[in-house]
This record gives C-alpha cells, structure tokens and sequence, in this order.
C-alpha cells in the first residue's frame, strides 16, 4: 500500500482549484482554433457578475454595483418584498476598413444578479443613479406590518 498525497486526500483538495480543468480545456480550444487568450474568439459573449455592496442607512437600504461599459437605458431593477433582481443586455457592434477588407465585429454582454435584502422594500420613493459606471440604487424600507393576536375561544 502507498501512502502519501493522492488526488482525493484532503489536503490535496484544499489547494485544488475547480476551475483549473475549464481553463486548461478553454487553452486547448483556443490552440485548436489559433486564438489568443486576448480575445477575437469565434463568439465574444461576456456574462458579468459584479460584486455589490449592500447596507442600511436609517430607513433605507441602498445598494451599489460597479457595472463598466454599460449604458443606464440597458439596466433592469425589479424589487419584491426583500428581493432584489439586476439585469442588463448591451450590444455593440464596430466596423473597420483596413487594406481593402472590411472588418465587423458584434459583442453582447449580459449581467444578472439577484439579491435577498436584510429588510422589505418598497418601490415608493426608490431611486437609482448611474454615475461613471457604478449604479447605486436607495431603497425605503416598507414599514413593518402590525402583528395581531388571535385569542382563542
């Protein structure tokens, strides 16, 4: 019997990296096809998942994201209860002429995120702003319905 690491002990999972195995695919793809790791791929599709800060201040909960490269008119917000949703879909398209060929290219971002909020929400009053690419959304606290007591007969 061998002792020693082998790929299932714990402490060679400790240090194992899950995503390794996908890179080292998305390396062999991009060899097989002659593309760099900068980009020009066969299909530019970028799927975002910025982190976001969340806190309460007083009555409200505000909530900020960083979300570089895309317009306000492409961002969607929708809040239930404690829930808040995030989404965004932007499409750019270039064309360059160089040498007697023309060049197009089209990319498409998406980002989705969704957030369980320490309190309910109301959409009354809610703002958000879009300033350099950091969206920063104020959200009032709804106020907290009254408990009633049902006596027992």
């Amino acid at each position: 019997m061998r002792f020693g690491l082998t790929k299932w002990s714990p402490s060679a999972v400790d240090r194992m990296d899950p995503f390794e195995e996908m890179r080292s695919m998305q390396d062999r793809l991009n060899q097989l096809f002659g593309e760099s790791e900068t980009g020009g791929g066969w299909m530019d599709i970028d799927t975002f998942r910025p982190l976001a800060d969340i806190k309460e201040k007083e009555n409200n909960i505000i909530v900020t994201t960083d979300l570089p490269g895309i317009d306000k008119k492409d961002v969607n917000i929708d809040i239930k209860g404690n829930r808040l949703w995030i989404s965004a879909n932007t499409q750019r398209e270039s064309e360059e002429e160089k040498e007697g060929y023309l060049m197009k290219e089209r990319s498409f971002k998406r980002f989705a995120r969704s957030f369980s909020l320490p309190a309910s929400v109301t959409e009354q009053g809610s703002t958000a702003k879009m300033e350099d690419g950091v969206l920063t959304i104020t959200l009032p606290k709804a106020e907290e319905e009254e408990k009633h007591r049902i006596m027992i007969e």
